[in-house]
């Protein structure tokens, strides 16, 4: 029973701070590795409970998608397919010994992503002009990282729909939850085959996490987004230091 309190606390506020600002990832996948899923399982089923947020932003999206044509939506959803199906195929192949003695890297960078997020876009609206718009390459590479590991993924879009010379925030707020929702599906298929998903403790967060992001709109509304991220930061940071701990120890 306190393990379920735990993932369901931690899923529901994961749920809130997605909806303000992201970074849901830094408490839900510790929260599974710490009641004892193995770090792959816990990896992928944290991947599968937030599938239902990405289509449910993106779907509040929609009118904004529709301005950006139908082929280059085609476009996006079959290149994040592939990549994201890459991921999620690299994943299932790796041992938990493996894939442990990644997860602390994994997690710094997710943090480094999630806190210097606007620098990150601020470097890649200077550097829009050597981008072809709409490479497949970077959707590629970044669909590949969603795949194996989902922490910071919405940054790191965003990040390159910027480098593409995109502006406007709806349609890419939009676009990157599309782009997310395709790597989970893809990957809900590959984790599923694999028996990579604790389907108890996926559906029970599912449920608690999307109450959490529909509450957290109006927190977004009432708390200083800055403060949110600097919370949301240290608590990548610690939970890096934990994980950098159990790999040493």
């Amino acid at each position: 029973m306190t393990d379920y309190l735990i993932l369901i606390v931690a899923a529901f506020a994961g749920g809130v701070l997605n909806t303000i600002a992201g970074g849901g990832t830094f408490l839900t996948f510790p929260a599974l590795v710490f009641v004892g899923v193995p770090p792959v399982m816990a990896n992928a089923t944290a991947t599968f409970m937030a599938l239902p947020g990405y289509l449910a932003g993106a779907a509040g999206f929609r009118g904004e998608m529709k301005s950006w044509g139908k082929r280059s939506m085609i476009r996006l959803t079959i290149v994040a397919t592939i990549g994201g199906g890459s991921g999620a195929i690299l994943l299932s192949i790796s041992s938990n010994e493996a894939f442990s003695t990644f997860v602390p890297f994994l997690l710094l960078a997710a943090t480094l992503i999630f806190t210097y997020g606007d620098r990150i876009r601020a470097w890649a609206a200077s550097h829009s002009r050597d981008v072809k718009p709409e490479g497949a390459v970077g959707i590629f590479l970044v669909a590949l990282y969603g795949g194996y590991f989902n922490g910071g993924l919405g940054i790191v879009f965003l990040a390159l729909f910027t480098m593409w010379g995109m502006s406007n925030i709806h349609l890419m707020n939009g676009l990157k939850l599309w782009a997310s929702g395709t790597i989970a599906v893809i990957s809900f298929f590959v984790f599923a085959k694999s028996g990579l998903l604790d389907w108890e403790k996926a559906l029970i967060m599912m449920v608690a996490g999307t109450v959490g992001g529909y509450l957290g709109a109006p927190l977004a509304r009432a708390l200083p987004i800055h403060r949110v991220k600097q919370f949301i930061s240290l608590v990548g940071f610690v939970m890096t230091a934990v994980f950098f701990a159990r790999l040493v120890l």
